[in-house]
């Protein structure tokens, strides 16, 4: 259980710098001229949406792994782990032949706060979902714990990023970043995958 808190903690604070969670915020903010109240404020409701969508399918999976777990065995020392290595696998993969989600603020309609709240609702992150996965093994005070978790470091590092971002980061090559965050989620995915296979 610690191994998934710690690996589930270690992922939301990674994906909380991936710049196209805020990024677009921070490049419509000054566009518009909002205020940095407004801009972080903004920056919640996008953050909320985003990890309420992950939130809902992750505790789908969690009843998935639970039914599996408490019926096949092999599901908690092998196929848990399996699968958060595969993940990792698919995220380096994806890295490296360039499939990344951008966020680009001039497609976005006249209602720029809706949309980038459905854009981030309706893109929940697919990284952490293994985690949910393997904690429905756990119960749901688990899956809550991890949920919270989760929740808490995303919206904060979003705000955080954006709070420095707002004070002269800007100037930071975050294409850099963000071209190489498929890599790094996907070597920490494998990383606890790995380290599940020998805990559990």
């Amino acid at each position: 259980m610690e191994t998934l808190l710690a690996g589930g903690a270690l992922l939301s604070l990674f994906h909380a710098l991936i710049p196209s969670h805020w990024l677009p915020i921070l490049a419509i903010g000054k566009q518009e001229n909002w205020s940095p109240r407004k801009i972080m404020w903004i920056t919640v409701l996008a953050g909320t949406a985003h990890v309420l969508s992950t939130v809902l399918l992750g505790s789908a999976l969690a009843l998935l792994g639970g039914v599996l777990a408490s019926n096949i065995a092999i599901f908690t020392e092998w196929i848990a782990p399996g699968l958060l290595v595969a993940l990792g696998l698919f995220y380096i993969y994806r890295h490296y032949f360039h499939h990344h989600f951008h966020l680009h603020a001039q497609n976005l309609p006249w209602s720029v706060v809706v949309t980038l709240a459905a854009a981030m609702f309706f893109s929940p992150c697919l990284e952490i979902e293994g985690y949910f996965l393997s904690a429905g093994q756990y119960g749901w005070h688990f899956v809550l714990l991890l949920s919270l978790l989760y929740g808490i470091l995303t919206i904060s590092g979003m705000l955080i990023w954006m709070r420095l971002a707002l004070h002269g980061l800007s100037r930071i090559n975050w294409h850099k970043w963000e071209h190489n965050a498929g890599l790094i989620t996907g070597v920490t995915l494998i990383g606890s995958g790995l380290i599940l296979f020998i805990t559990d």
